[in-house]
């Protein structure tokens, strides 16, 4: 089995998230690691509560559980705070305020699933 650096994977976790989003087989093809570790690579950084969307979607095509973890973020910033943290992702201020009032929609066992896992992370 390959090891990879810190550095590697700091590469990886820049080109999947946004703005840069670039998808898994794209990362692969390009740095030579084999695509199931840049899933589980993705799995983990999504355990640990970090925003790894799946995809290169745009950012209102994210998964419920991508964009709970946003809200669930973001849920005490001031604006000037939800300003920065979009600014760095890629996102709108609005999508976030969208998510929040739209967050009932969302298929819950699925979001807390994803919570659970965050917290047994901590």
């Amino acid at each position: 089995m390959t090891a990879y650096s810190l550095a590697d994977q700091a590469d990886v976790r820049k080109r999947m998230s946004t703005p840069n989003r670039q998808d898994v087989p794209q990362i692969s093809k390009e740095l030579g690691i084999h695509q199931s570790t840049l899933y589980k690579w993705r799995s983990n950084w999504r355990l640990q509560g970090e925003v790894v969307p799946a995809s290169e979607k745009d950012p209102d095509r994210w998964s419920a559980a991508d964009k709970f973890t946003v809200v669930l973020e973001t849920a005490g910033f001031n604006a000037t705070e939800l300003s920065s943290y979009c600014r760095e992702r890629g996102l709108f201020a609005e999508q976030v305020d969208r998510w929040g009032q739209i967050a009932p929609t969302w298929p819950w066992p699925a979001c807390r699933r994803h919570l659970m896992q965050m917290q047994t992370q901590c």
